[in-house]
This record gives structure tokens, C-alpha cells and sequence, in this order.
């Protein structure tokens, strides 16, 4: 796996991906305890307010951000975004108001919705070869998971030596280190075609690119599954070890622990996995997975049975998730992945923006075991769903017919393009009207301006 980081710009961008990771964990801790500094036993309602803002950012600028992507240079784009969120960071130890947090986490987690699949979307243009694209997508989930493990670790290691208030400083300079590292190194320019067209349609071009492509309709309900089971690890876990299993604060961390390690195991032998089985398979059988244990969380009663439970859970999680960027890149053209992954970022934090409020009201209600099985539920019907929109096999080459059309778009003369001009058209890629006679053919189907409808 590790031989990608051959690739010195993956290198890098990898190395920054991590920075930003750590950077982003160290301001979740620090954001903390500057709530309990200012609102004290309202704390709590201060950082559910925060989650719930980072929601929204996250599911209403993604797709703008999206749409402006392709119109700007991507290492420019992503330098930029990281030295706002490093100088949001460096604001927050001089906070005196509450709204002063909301607004500051509301601007910071709307660059992070800029940034994060800005960055996605240029992996797959830098590791072309799909074997090592699925290599950095696991090497991406142990980064995240590795990022919840180490960054209390490390904020506890700091607080020990300076006031969480040094945290924002260290954040800031993570940010500035990640800037430093996408500097260093050349990206793929945006396509000749992208970004093109009005603000509405490209705005709302991910999620029609997306949405009209059954295997990513088969991924959008997988990812409900998954949010399921993870609302009920985020909002639940300290409930369950603490009320139910009369387990200390040393327990809970245990059981996030658990659950990361759960899914780093997976994200280390997911590569060779997918070597043999589709991934439609494998994912399916994650999704499948999270709605038994969840049913199974419900009836546990033992600690060492609950514990094993959040190991599964974290590694059900990790076969449903890794393999989506793969999903992803063999559903688009380069010029449109920035749309399609910031469709993704938003509907996938939509499904949590859902099951959240969801998994903390049934626990509150109706008790712990209402909400496991409320949430295996929706878990099980995401499942299933994905099972009826993602066909099997899914092939990738269709025959389909392309009937007579006419139509101006940016275009090369490539083999769908095929015509004489009258002079003044420009170099290629240029835009001009033109005509398609009717064609049989058959090649991998990816949803754009030529097949805005999946074959039949």
C-alpha cells in the first residue's frame, strides 16, 4: 500500500491531508473547552449547536464550492482555503461571546466543505491507475481514523504543558504547514470544459451527474446506513458505557478507540480484497452488517460483547465508505469530478445531518434500545435500497443508441465530434452549434453532456 508515497505529489498532499486532519482534531478539543470557559454547564448546547452549523455548512456550501471549482487553479484554490481556516483558528482564543464560536465554526467548516472534496477530486488525476487510486483511498481512511485516535492523545499530551489556548496556535501552524506542502508541488490544471455554463447549472450539475447514475444512487443510500450506525457511535457511545455498562470516561474512550481500530483493519486489507470481489459486493455486505449489529447492540447486555460490537461496527463502517471514491472516479470525467465529489460531501452529510437529532432524540425518548433498533432500521432499508438502485454486475460497457441531436457545448474532435466548421470557431477546445447523426455504440457510460440518461 505504502508504495504510492513513491509519487512525491501524492506524497505531499498526503502529508497534508494529515496536517489538516490533526489541525481540525486539535480545534474540536480546544473548541471544547473554550465552550465549558464561556457557557459553563451549557457547554453541551453550545457544541450541538456547533455540529449542527458544521452540518449545514457542510451540506449548503459543498455544491456551490463545487461549482466554482473547475474556474480555479486547484493548488491556488486549496492554499487559499487552508490559510483561511488557519486564520479563522488563530481568532478563536479571543473570543468573548457565544455567537462569536457559532459564527467563526460556521465560516471554518464552510472552507473545510471547499477544501475536502477539492482535494478528493484531485487524487484521482495525479494516481490515474485505479489499483493505486484504491490504495490511497484506504491510506485516506487510516488517516482519519488514525486522526481520531492520535488527536486527543496529543491535545492531552499539550494541555499538560500550556492552557488549551496554545492549541488554536498549534492548529494554525498545522493549516499553514498543509498550505506549504500543496505549494510545493505542480497539480492538474482545471479542464478546458469546466466551470462552464450559468451559476445554476453548475451548481446543481454534482448532484444531477450523481443522482442520474445507479451505482452512486445504490452509494447516497449505503451512506444513510452508514450514518445511521455512526450517529448512534457519536451520540450514543458515552450513554451505553457510562449509564448502561456503568463503565468510566476511560471505557468510553476505549469504545472510540475500538470502533476506529475496527475500521483501520479494514482500510488495510480492503485493496487486496477488492482485487477479487466487486465492490458493489463488498459494500453491500457492509451495509448489511451495520443494520445486524446494530440490532445486536440493542439486545447486548455485556460490556466485552458491546466492545466487540463497536470494533465491528467501525469495520462494516470502513467497507462501505472506502471504496466510494473508487465509485466516484469511475462515474465521472476529470472536468466534472470536483461537482461530483462536492455532490458527495453534501448528500452523504445530509444523511448525518438526518440520523443525529435522530439517534439523540430516540435515546432521550425512548430509551437506548428504541434507538438501536430505530437505527438498524433505516440501516437495513439504506441496504436495501442500494441493493434495487445499483444493479448487479454493473457493467462497464454498455451498448446504447444516441439518437440525432443538435446542441453547443465545448468540445475537442474526438469521436463524438466529427463535423466540418465555417471558419471563426477558435482553437480546441472551442464552443460552437453542432450536429450528431444517430450512433450505435458501446463503452463505459459516464453521465455528462452526451449521456444525460443511464442506457437501458
Amino acid at each position: 500500500m505504502l508504495d504510492i508515497l513513491a509519487n512525491r505529489i501524492y506524497r505531499h498532499l498526503f502529508a497534508a491531508q494529515i496536517l489538516s486532519l490533526l489541525g481540525s482534531g486539535l480545534t474540536t478539543v480546544a473548541l471544547g473547552l473554550l465552550a465549558y470557559d464561556l457557557a459553563g454547564a451549557d457547554a453541551g448546547i453550545v457544541l450541538g449547536t456547533a455540529l449542527a452549523l458544521k452540518m449545514i455548512a457542510y451540506v449548503g456550501v459543498a455544491p456551490v464550492a463545487g461549482a466554482h471549482a473547475g474556474r480555479w487553479p486547484r493548488r491556488r484554490l486549496l492554499v487559499l482555503l487552508d490559510l483561511c481556516r488557519a486564520a479563522l483558528v488563530l481568532l478563536l482564543p479571543f473570543v468573548t461571546e457565544i455567537w462569536h464560536i457559532y459564527a467563526l465554526v460556521f465560516l471554518f467548516q464552510s472552507f473545510s466543505a471547499a477544501f475536502t472534496p477539492t482535494f478528493q477530486a484531485t487524487i484521482p488525476d495525479i494516481l490515474t491507475e485505479e489499483r493505486d487510486y484504491t490504495r490511497a483511498l484506504s491510506l485516506s481512511r487510516l488517516a482519519y481514523d488514525l486522526e481520531t485516535l492520535l488527536s486527543p492523545m496529543l491535545a492531552g499530551l499539550l494541555l499538560t504543558l500550556m492552557s488549551f489556548h496554545w492549541l488554536f496556535v498549534g492548529t494554525t501552524l498545522g493549516f499553514l504547514a498543509s498550505a506549504a506542502l500543496v505549494m510545493s508541488v505542480l497539480l492538474p490544471s482545471p479542464r478546458p470544459d469546466a466551470g462552464q455554463g450559468s451559476f445554476g447549472k453548475r451548481l446543481t450539475r454534482g448532484a444531477r451527474l450523481y443522482l442520474a447514475t445507479p451505482r452512486l444512487r445504490g452509494l447516497l443510500a449505503l451512506n444513510l446506513a452508514v450514518a445511521a450506525a455512526g450517529a448512534m457511535v457519536i451520540v450514543n457511545t458515552v450513554i451505553l458505557v457510562r449509564g448502561t455498562l456503568g463503565g468510566s470516561d476511560r471505557d468510553v474512550a476505549l469504545f472510540f478507540a475500538a470502533y476506529g481500530l475496527g475500521s483501520m483493519i479494514v482500510a488495510l486489507t480492503l485493496p487486496r480484497l477488492l482485487e477479487s470481489l466487486p465492490a458493489r459486493l463488498a459494500m453491500l455486505a457492509g451495509g448489511a452488517s451495520l443494520a445486524v449489529l446494530l440490532t445486536l447492540a440493542a439486545a447486548s447486555q455485556g460490556y466485552t460483547a458491546a466492545l466487540a460490537l463497536w470494533l465491528l461496527l467501525g469495520a462494516a463502517s470502513a467497507l462501505v465508505q472506502t471504496p466510494g471514491g473508487l465509485l466516484l472516479k469511475r462515474s465521472s470525467h476529470a472536468e466534472d469530478r470536483p461537482a461530483l465529489f462536492a455532490a458527495q460531501f453534501a448528500l452523504s452529510h445530509a444523511c448525518w445531518l438526518l440520523t443525529y437529532p435522530l439517534a439523540g432524540w430516540l435515546g432521550a425518548a425512548l430509551g437506548l434500545d428504541a434507538a438501536f433498533y430505530g437505527l438498524a432500521v433505516i440501516a437495513a432499508a439504506g441496504m436495501v435500497i442500494a441493493a434495487i438502485v445499483w444493479p448487479a454486475g454493473d457493467p462497464s460497457l454498455l451498448p446504447h443508441d444516441h439518437p440525432e441531436q443538435s446542441h453547443t457545448h465545448p468540445h475537442v474532435h474526438d469521436a463524438h465530434h466529427q463535423h466540418g466548421h465555417e471558419g471563426g470557431e477558435g482553437p480546441e477546445p472551442h464552443s460552437h452549434a453542432h450536429r450528431h447523426g444517430p450512433l450505435r455504440h458501446s463503452h463505459a457510460v459516464v453521465i455528462d453532456d452526451h449521456h444525460p440518461i443511464w442506457p437501458r
